[in-house]
């Protein structure tokens, strides 16, 4: 039902679902009361009060119209140490894919232009055995890779699956359609944009659009104001998992941050995430330079 409310008000389903659970937590924390909420008892569990605050959030109506303006608005404007339980990268919530247990994941929340988005790479569990591993063999990633790893190899892979992923969305095509998850093989596809263009392109050239993806989206970030200090991922994800077969598992953060410093340098960009001019120049972006504000070239990781 709390699916089809949101079609219904045309909002987003992971964004909704997850700002909820932030208010249900500040609920259950006391940094919200009935008296915030119009009488909901915003409690885990409380599928009801769930629903009720869907219909608040498309309405706009009461402390509907507060969460509305997303995970990290609200708990700005809620206060009282809201933004601890407010789970989300570059303002974009987390979905329900736990980065403590998939590496690469946590490397997609944080990198991702966009915030923290499931849908950069392929999820981690492809890439621990040689059958997961064969429609991605054409990238040159052969030998398989720990979902809980965080090493180079990890952003390597991260940073070839990311490229291919871009050319996807480049080209309009959707990830159901391709290896690991639809029928159509990587140099297949490189068969069917030539049979449909006849442009005699190749897969690298195809990735090198991937690279320009991730350069432009950069540069327009950066532009905007948004920097290296957004490739971050909440606190909440340097803390031990309680529970369940992964229990005490948590991403290190020196090792994190050793991760985004290497993408950084595998990607041809400087310390503050920014690309290297010739970086820009070997993909014929030099034109985008002059995009760059100086107060961003001036900027440092966190």
């Amino acid at each position: 039902m709390a699916n089809q409310l949101c079609g219904a008000y045309t909002i987003d389903t992971i964004s909704t679902g997850t700002t909820i659970a932030f208010a249900m937590e500040c609920f259950e924390k006391g940094i919200i009361t009935t008296e915030d909420t119009g009488g909901i008892k915003l409690h885990f569990g409380n599928a009801e009060a769930m629903l009720q605050m869907v219909e608040l959030i498309g309405k706009r109506e009461g402390f509907g119209d507060v969460l509305a303006e997303g995970v990290e608005v609200a708990a700005e404007n809620i206060g009282k140490g809201a933004q601890e339980y407010a789970m989300h990268v570059k303002g974009l919530p987390l979905p329900l894919h736990e980065p403590r247990g998939k590496t690469g994941l946590a490397l997609s929340y944080a990198l991702s232009p966009t915030g923290a988005d499931h849908l950069e790479i392929p999820h981690d569990p492809f890439f621990e055995t040689d059958e997961g591993l064969k429609s991605f063999k054409p990238l040159g990633i052969v030998e398989p890779i720990s979902a809980l790893d965080l090493t180079s190899r990890k952003v390597r892979m991260f940073m070839y699956l990311q490229q291919l992923y871009n050319m996807f969305n480049s080209i309009g095509i959707c990830i159901f359609t391709a290896h690991p998850f639809g029928p159509v093989s990587i140099n297949q596809l490189v068969d069917y944009i030539n049979a449909v263009t006849g442009w005699e392109t190749s897969l690298w050239e195809l990735l090198k659009v991937g690279e320009r993806h991730s350069n432009m989206a950069r540069i327009f970030n950066l532009r905007e104001g948004i920097t290296s200090k957004g490739d971050r991922l909440p606190a909440r994800i340097f803390q031990s998992l309680e529970g369940g077969p992964l229990e005490g598992k948590k991403i290190d953060v020196q090792e994190f941050r050793q991760a985004v410093k290497s993408y950084y340098e595998m990607m041809g960009w400087n310390q503050a995430g920014i690309p290297h001019e010739s970086k820009l120049e070997e993909l014929e972006l030099e034109w985008a330079k002059h995009l760059i504000p100086e107060k961003a070239r001036m900027s440092s990781s966190d």
